[in-house]
């Protein structure tokens, strides 16, 4: 199964490294890490993890208060990575957010 990071997600992890670097240099980096981990459990198995709405589903950082959002489109075999979200954030800004 492949993945693909939208532009959104890549700028969501872009802020969040830097955010985490100016906390403690190389936090960044395990953030990105466990970031990482994250993804290869959704690739693994994406069934896995909460629906947040009709085709979106929330997976939780262990370590870091963020969310990898996702959808599985599983005829073309890929996971879309649509949002990597500070959950202590609303919820309405989540994608698949409560209105």
């Amino acid at each position: 199964m492949n993945y693909r990071l939208s532009d959104t997600a890549r700028a969501d992890l872009r802020d969040a490294f830097e955010f985490y670097e100016l906390q403690r240099g190389g936090l960044g980096a395990e953030f990105l890490i466990d970031v990482g981990i994250g993804i290869a459990r959704i690739v693994e198995a994406p069934r896995r993890w909460p629906e947040m709405s009709p085709g979106v589903r929330k997976y939780r950082i262990d370590r870091f208060p963020f969310g990898i959002f996702y959808q599985h489109a599983p005829q073309a075999k890929q996971i879309d990575i649509i949002g990597v979200i500070d959950l202590r954030r609303d919820p309405k800004v989540w994608p698949g957010g409560q209105p």
